[in-house]
């Protein structure tokens, strides 16, 4: 038992290093209230390496992506490494989000946890592997303008009005894109309130782009703000504020 959670452990004191290279990264409105989500946000790129040997990054190009979802997945993975008028290759403004379907071995609870739940547990957004069926997304964080860009192609297993994507399944992805942007911005933390004003349905099938924005940090506090819009920005999906907290590891671990 001591040896699985110094492991993990170890996991989130690389996770904690995070910290040190944000500076490198320099129909009617509808309100729903969320307060109280335990839906735990690390960054994911530190660490699939540490306990699985060659993880699928979901966040790469599939053959399920339109042409919309490319030309937008071109546009920003273009601005991830620019060139120099010297010829050089160096970073660029973006950077692009590894994603996996798992990022630790033991979930919340770890060794408490039955080994039948442990193995087959997977993160909700990346756990159907029929590429395109639902969530198709990637993100790029924009450090030195504090934000976070996410395309998203939603499948048709995300259904709720005719035709359209379901409140739940929107939701869902504004709490992925908002809380990976509060992690980099402040290190593990947790959805304390998210706050959607949904403006216009988003067409199964469809492209979308979700904006995040750093509002203000105040102690462990971190608010966010983020817009849906189409793919072209001519329309406004929905609005969003969410306030996440920081949380330490002993919580993270233990489900505190």
């Amino acid at each position: 038992m001591a040896r699985s959670l110094g492991r993990i452990y170890k996991g989130f004191q690389r996770l904690g290093s995070l910290s040190s290279t944000q500076t490198q990264l320099r129909h009617p409105p509808t309100t729903v209230s969320v307060r109280g989500t335990t839906f735990v946000r690390t960054m994911v790129q530190a660490l699939p390496s540490l306990f699985f040997s060659k993880p699928r990054d979901f966040s790469l190009p599939n053959s399920s992506w339109g042409s919309e979802m490319m030309r937008l997945y071109e546009h920003y993975n273009s601005q991830c490494e620019v060139e120099t008028e010297e010829g050089e290759k160096q970073e660029g403004p973006w950077r692009r989000l590894p994603s996996y379907n798992r990022f630790l071995k033991y979930a919340t609870g770890g060794v408490y946890l039955s080994k039948i739940i442990q193995s087959k547990a997977r993160l909700f957004t990346r756990n159907i592997r029929d590429p395109g069926a639902a969530f198709e997304y990637v993100l790029f964080v924009n450090s030195e303008e504090q934000k976070c860009m996410c395309i998203f192609q939603a499948g048709h297993l995300l259904e709720g009005p005719p035709g359209h994507v379901h409140g739940g399944a929107i939701a869902t992805m504004i709490d992925t894109v908002t809380g990976t942007h509060a992690t980099i911005l402040s290190g593990p933390v947790m959805t304390a309130n998210l706050n959607i004003n949904y403006r216009r349905p988003i067409p199964l099938g469809s492209t979308v782009l979700l904006e995040s924005s750093l509002d203000k940090k105040e102690g462990r506090k971190t608010f966010i703000s983020c817009k849906v819009t189409s793919s072209d920005g001519s329309k406004l999906h929905t609005e969003t504020t969410a306030l996440f907290l920081s949380i330490n590891f002993s919580q993270l671990l233990l489900g505190e």
